[in-house]
């Protein structure tokens, strides 16, 4: 098994969200460790959430299981449950199709990082927990929840 030189692997930055919502998660960079060692069947990040940033906006995946471990510095889980501080050790899980929102926020002044591991299967769905939004599949198309467009008003976006 090869060993992987994350001093290698760079952090990554940016979102696939549409227009303005891309803002919520800027102080999110991921460390993409599956796909650097090859991983084809599940993806592996290391993410670090900067101060006050989110690890994307509340969330639930119908077709793909997800699973988080605290790594380093602390972290707020928000699920529809409430709050729940994450610590480094701290785990939590999410089966495909369970209709639970998440997200992780760090509310510290420390940056915090995490290991996320998910399912990747050939088709998708992701709905949005506090948004009319969802995204199917691989090609990051966002609509509202019943399949149409989204508005400019929903994505803060001034130029449609």
């Amino acid at each position: 098994m090869p060993k992987l030189d994350l001093s290698q692997i760079p952090f990554k930055g940016g979102s696939s969200y549409p227009g303005k919502l891309a803002e919520a998660v800027g102080g999110r960079f991921k460390k993409g460790v599956g796909d650097a060692g090859g991983l084809t069947q599940f993806g592996v990040n290391i993410v670090r959430l900067e101060p006050q940033a989110l690890s994307s906006l509340r969330h639930y995946h119908m077709e793909q299981d997800e699973f988080a471990i605290m790594l380093s510095g602390t972290c707020v889980l928000i699920d529809d449950d409430g709050e729940h501080e994450m610590q480094p050790g701290d785990c939590a899980a999410w089966p495909a199709g369970e209709a639970n929102g998440h997200h992780l926020v760090n509310k510290t002044d420390a940056p915090a990082t995490f290991l996320v591991v998910g399912t990747r299967t050939p088709t998708e769905t992701c709905f949005y927990s506090d948004l009319d939004m969802m995204v199917k599949d691989e090609g990051n198309t966002f609509t509202r929840k019943d399949g149409s467009p989204l508005t400019a008003d929903q994505i803060g976006d001034d130029n449609d």
